[in-house]
């Protein structure tokens, strides 16, 4: 993860968070259960609570809105998230329409590598509150983010091994 400087009274700069995977089959296999939204909650830590409010099942294209709630350090929030981008077997981007940061945006994407798939998640996020955003960045989110998206690679391999 990566963060970028930035002036003084600028609005801080986005974090990224870039992770890769490879995943056995191709990505017209892979694809589909990443575009079946009743999976998120077995990709999610547990810590967070996590819940899919929006009635399942969900037809995933371009324009798709989701609700969740979690609950972030003992607080319950609730994130709205949009599919900004949906091209089946090659990417798909969520972006947060509101929720616990000021930027979310996820990109999901799935490259070919002979019979298996490179998987990446690229996360661009930025924390509300300006500077205290930031402290709070370099206290605890940036490690929180992290630690989800070390579960989530452990829950993917976990989870597409045993159906492969």
């Amino acid at each position: 993860m990566t963060q970028k400087s930035q002036a003084p009274g600028t609005m801080p700069k986005a974090h990224r968070l870039e992770r890769e995977q490879l995943l056995p089959g191709t990505p017209a296999e892979v694809f589909p259960f990443f575009a079946d939204a009743r999976n998120l909650e077995a990709l999610t830590p547990s810590f967070l609570g996590f819940r899919i409010l929006t009635p399942l099942p969900i037809e995933m294209r371009e324009g798709t809105l989701i609700d969740y709630s979690l609950s972030l350090f003992g607080v319950p929030v609730r994130w709205k998230t949009r599919i900004s981008a949906w091209e089946p077997g090659v990417r798909f981007v969520d972006e947060q329409l509101s929720g616990p940061y000021a930027l979310w945006r996820h990109t999901h994407s799935f490259e070919r590598r002979g019979d298996t798939t490179l998987m990446r998640d690229v996360v661009d996020y930025r924390e509300p509150f300006g500077p205290l955003g930031t402290i709070a960045h370099h206290l605890f989110v940036a490690r929180t983010v992290e630690r989800i998206f070390d579960y989530r690679r452990e829950a993917v391999d976990r989870l597409l091994r045993r159906a492969a």
